[in-house]
């Protein structure tokens, strides 16, 4: 009977084990699921890798070059207006503001085909000069430049003369275009700027 009882413990003891371990393992993707159903949850991947034309987002003071095969008529360069629209020959003005370039493009194609204009469109869309960043606080020459297709934090900083004596190089602020508030991250020599952010160099607290 005496020799049972700890034998008893010991099964009693691993079974508790195991039901812990197999919660624990649950538990991530508990969570990986919530915040995938989060509509919150940001949507803009602000990685260096993502950061191209392919997945740009188009945005008003933003210039785009749209090219309609064999109507020469129809070609030109276009700059996106404050509400988000381009004026267009024969369609009128169509939404291109929250929209990629590949989504403006597919847009211009139905307008012209459906609309009766031309029977099979062969369009291209491309942006010309994307709408500026903006950097303030402890940098040189704070103010607005053009944004460059693969530019960084540090780029950015560089375009604008560089840190001041004063800077926390550190970290720096940022703000997306459509978000309310600007967030701290860690400044590396990868981070990415998008046109229409607004960075902003803190200052070093000796």
């Amino acid at each position: 009977m005496n020799s049972r009882f700890p034998r008893r413990l010991a099964l009693a003891f691993c079974s508790l084990l195991l039901m812990g371990h197999a919660a624990a393992a649950q538990a991530p993707q508990s969570q990986s699921a919530a915040l995938s159903t989060n509509p919150s949850a940001p949507v803009m991947n602000t990685s260096a890798s993502s950061f191209s034309m392919d997945n740009y987002i188009l945005g008003p003071n933003d210039k785009v070059k749209i090219s309609v095969y064999g109507e020469t008529g129809l070609t030109g360069e276009y700059v996106i207006s404050s509400d988000g629209k381009i004026s267009l020959p024969l369609v009128g003005n169509v939404s291109a503001s929250g929209k990629t370039v590949k989504q403006f493009q597919d847009e211009l194609v139905i307008a012209y085909r459906d609309g009766g204009y031309l029977k099979d469109p062969k369009i291209t869309a491309e942006v010309v000069s994307a709408r500026p960043f903006f950097i303030l606080g402890e940098v040189k020459i704070p103010g607005q430049y053009p944004c460059l297709n693969g530019m960084t934090v540090m780029n950015a900083v560089a375009t604008a003369g560089g840190f001041t004596y004063r800077a926390e190089n550190g970290t720096f602020f940022i703000r997306h275009p459509g978000e309310a508030q600007e967030h701290k991250e860690k400044l590396t020599d990868t981070t990415p700027v998008f046109p229409g952010d607004t960075i902003r160099i803190d200052e070093r607290w000796f």
